[in-house]
């Protein structure tokens, strides 16, 4: 192992307490209310201090920390998901078939479910950043600025490039050929996004990247958190990898012409 945190100032507890704490300000609600045995819905409306890449107002957003079910909900749709929420459990209430059912009742209002992903927290007592076969280097955003391409889109927000606070870079004879990069997307947490070029894949070049920025990010004082769409089994691993551990999930639904502009 290249690094291993040791750092004693942080525990597991006190990572999900500032995750809950967040994700009550994402759906306006209280940190405690993710782990109630039942569900709980909350009126839909804009955040204060809500994670930077969200909505103003999301108007079907489920979260799920593992026990129940809290969604933030607009008036409108707030029958269509309590119908959802008292027929499923909640851990199917983020799995097919049962979405499509939801999708047919949120059908009259031209909203479908979106956005579905998982989200990870890191373990201070596994977090590790595995030994990379090539240099790397933290780098600051006048380090990163030339890479705001598509290639480095995972690692890099063009359009937030404010948020994007620290990277780390692997370079093979000098060419950048890995980037993890760390988002404020809150006040508390920052979200980690990496990028390797495909010849370079599958030499574990993302797991150093990864818990190297992972690592630096709690030496500021902040938490990193990492996302992966269910499918996307190497980027699960590599989170894995790392010392990462699964903490929420989340769903959340929107308009048609929203999605279709998507995938296009």
């Amino acid at each position: 192992m290249k690094e291993i945190f040791t750092e004693k100032l942080i525990s597991k507890q006190e990572i999900l307490q500032t995750a809950l704490r967040q994700s009550a300000i994402d759906l306006g609600c209280r940190a405690e209310d993710f782990l109630q045995k039942e569900n709980i819905i909350v009126p839909a409306g804009r955040r204060e201090g809500a994670r930077a890449y969200l909505p103003e107002t999301l108007e079907c957003d489920l979260v799920c920390y593992g026990g129940n079910v809290v969604a933030q909900v607009s008036e409108r749709m707030r029958g269509a998901v309590e119908w959802y929420l008292e027929k499923f459990e909640p851990c199917h209430c983020f799995e097919t078939p049962q979405i499509i059912a939801l999708n047919r009742r949120l059908a009259p209002f031209d909203y479908q479910v979106c956005f579905m992903a998982e989200y990870f927290l890191p373990d201070p007592s596994r977090l590790n950043a595995p030994e990379c076969p090539y240099e790397t280097r933290l780098l600051t955003a006048q380090d990163f600025a030339p890479y705001y391409t598509d290639e480095w889109s995972n690692a890099l927000c063009k359009k937030r490039k404010h948020l994007d606070k620290i990277a780390v870079g692997a370079f093979d004879r000098g060419e950048l050929i890995g980037l993890a990069g760390a988002s404020v997307d809150c006040e508390a947490m920052y979200q980690i996004g990496v990028d390797v070029k495909p010849p370079y894949r599958r030499k574990g070049v993302a797991g150093a990247l990864t818990g190297l920025l992972a690592i630096e990010i709690l030496k500021l004082g902040k938490i990193p958190f990492y996302c992966a769409a269910w499918s996307n089994i190497p980027s699960v691993r590599n989170a894995v990898k790392c010392g990462f551990r699964p903490a929420w999930v989340q769903l959340t639904a929107r308009d048609n012409p929203f999605i279709q502009s998507m995938i296009k």
